[in-house]
Parts: structure tokens; C-alpha cells; sequence
């Protein structure tokens, strides 16, 4: 039997589908943690693959590192793809917001594999939106993946030099506006539970204390949600006022904890289908909530899972 090759590597389709797949992991969290979307990592990812198939221009054996040549087809592809991803931007309706990568309840890990790869938060991906993409790509190869700046250089073309000047000025930016520190895991499950509880319960006094004085919520719904906010709200008593007000819900609220992009958060069901996304960010003390993000656009939950019966 006779094998079926990628077009243009002389390799058996096989082996080169092989190869990719060992490496889809890793390149989903490459090119996710640079767009911040799940649906356009996929295209990426799709680009890739047929970069690898049909662009490669040569047998698989004549690629000396096949992690390094896939992961810098898919940084180009990504920084091309970025360009799109800041014009869809430009006409959005509200907040944006990046999409949510949401474990299973019981899951040490993301369940299926549009939801695989390591990822930062979603409050550090929203810092991440005010890089350019250059920085965007140096800062997650080298702080998110440990790439070493030399590494670095030749995936995105530029100079050992160039890319320790982006790096520093990602470095200065990103932790200015997101010093770096870890809550506990317990720590923000318990704050999770705690804002949940309040909130449902319209309890103002509890809010009042649970939330931090500058405490910002950023609600992202396209456009496609009744009564949603079209643009953030600042200061604790305009998120109280907010959280109390009982608008745009879903007839039939359940609320299931899970982890996204690594932290305990919570998802919002009307019935079976996910309704949004919560993801609190605390204080350096872990005592108060400063950030709360609310991803309700349909487009971006599609990708979730339905609540089982």
C-alpha cells in the first residue's frame, strides 16, 4: 500500500499530521496568549498545519527542529492575524474582552482540545491588549514559555538586541499595570463564592465590603445581550448600584465554579446553556475584588460546554 504524502514534504501525510499534533498543544498557547481568541487561534493553528503540509518545501527529515520551525509559523501567522483582530476591534460593541478558556468542574486540566494549552489570566491577557503585537509575541515566548531572547530572535526576525528592548519595554508595561503576585487558589475560590453569594442575594453590605474602593467591572456582550453595559464601570458604589440592579439575567440562573485560564472563577447557566463567564481579580492581599470581568457574547461562549443535566 502505497503511503499518501503532505504535499510538498515528500513525508507520508501521517507522519507530518503526527508531528503537528505532538506540537498543537504548545502552538495553541503560543498564539492564543497573542490573540486572546479562541475561534482565530483556530484559524491560525489551521494555517500552520497547512504551512507545514504544503508550504514546507522539503522532506520532514530536512527539518532539523520541528517544534521551533511550527512555533514560528504560527508567531507570523498570529502577527499577521493580529491586524484583523484590532480592525474587528475597532467597530465592537462595548467592552471587549478576551475569550474565556473554561476548565471542567473536576478538571485539572481544560476539557477538550480547543481548550488545551497553558494560558495566562484573563486579567493579564486584557494588560496584554495594550502591547503591540511585537511586544505582545516577545513577552509571551519569554515570560509565558521561557524562550530565551537569541530563541526569540529567530522566530520573529529581529535581533537578539531588538528583542531585549521589546522585552524590557513589555516587561515595564505589563507589571506597572499588573504587579506580579499569585492568590492562593483557596484564597480565590473563596472570594469567588463570596462576591457570588452577595451578588444573588442583592446583599449591598456585603458587596460594599467585599469590593475594593477602585474596584472596575467590565461587562463583554458584542451588543448581543439585553440591557448590558457599553462601557466599563468604575468606583464601588456604581458596580454595587450594578451588581443590585438585577438587570439583562437569564430566566433560569445557575451558577457552576470553574477554573479559567487557570483561576477558580464562575459560569454563569441559563438552564443548560452557558450564559457568561465571571472572573474576579483580586487585591495584592487577596481580601478585596479590584477587577471583575463578565464575558457574556454568545459568539465568545460557543466553544463551553452545555451543563449536563
Amino acid at each position: 500500500m502505497t503511503d499518501i504524502s503532505a504535499p510538498g514534504t515528500g513525508a507520508p501525510l501521517d507522519e507530518a499530521t503526527g508531528v503537528f499534533v505532538d506540537h498543537r498543544e504548545l502552538l495553541f498557547g503560543v498564539v492564543y496568549n497573542m490573540l486572546g481568541s479562541v475561534a482565530d487561534t483556530e484559524d491560525v493553528l489551521q494555517e500552520t498545519w497547512l504551512s507545514w503540509t504544503s508550504r514546507g518545501g522539503a522532506d520532514l527529515s530536512a527539518v532539523d527542529n520541528p517544534r521551533a520551525y511550527l512555533v514560528r509559523v504560527a508567531v507570523n501567522h498570529a502577527l499577521r492575524r493580529r491586524a484583523a483582530v484590532s480592525r474587528r476591534r475597532e467597530t465592537y460593541v462595548g467592552p471587549w474582552l478576551p475569550e474565556p478558556l473554561v476548565a471542567d468542574e473536576d478538571a485539572g486540566t481544560a476539557d477538550g482540545p480547543a481548550l488545551r494549552g497553558e494560558a495566562v489570566s484573563l486579567a493579564m491577557l486584557v494588560v496584554l491588549e495594550s502591547l503591540t503585537p511585537l511586544e505582545r509575541a516577545v513577552f509571551v515566548l519569554g515570560e509565558v514559555f521561557g524562550y530565551p531572547h537569541a530563541e526569540i530572535a529567530g522566530i520573529i526576525d529581529r535581533s537578539p538586541a531588538a528583542v531585549r528592548q521589546l522585552a524590557h519595554r513589555a516587561r515595564e508595561h505589563a507589571h506597572a499595570r499588573r504587579p506580579r503576585y499569585q492568590a492562593h487558589p483557596r484564597v480565590r475560590r473563596e472570594a469567588t463564592e463570596r462576591f457570588v453569594r452577595a451578588a444573588l442575594g442583592g446583599d449591598i453590605a456585603e458587596l460594599m465590603e467585599v469590593l475594593a474602593p477602585d474596584v472596575t467591572a467590565w461587562t463583554d456582550a458584542g451588543g448581543k445581550r439585553r440591557r448590558a453595559g457599553l462601557r466599563p464601570v468604575h468606583g464601588r458604589d456604581k458596580v454595587t448600584r450594578l451588581l443590585t440592579s438585577g438587570r439583562g439575567g437569564p430566566d433560569r440562573p445557575v451558577w457552576r465554579y470553574r477554573r479559567v485560564n487557570g483561576d477558580d472563577a464562575a459560569v454563569l447557566f441559563d438552564g443548560d446553556a452557558p450564559f457568561a463567564v465571571l472572573v474576579l481579580d483580586l487585591t495584592p492581599e487577596g481580601d478585596r475584588v479590584r477587577g471583575i470581568y463578565v464575558v457574556a457574547n454568545p459568539d465568545k461562549l460557543a466553544h463551553l460546554p452545555r451543563e449536563a443535566a
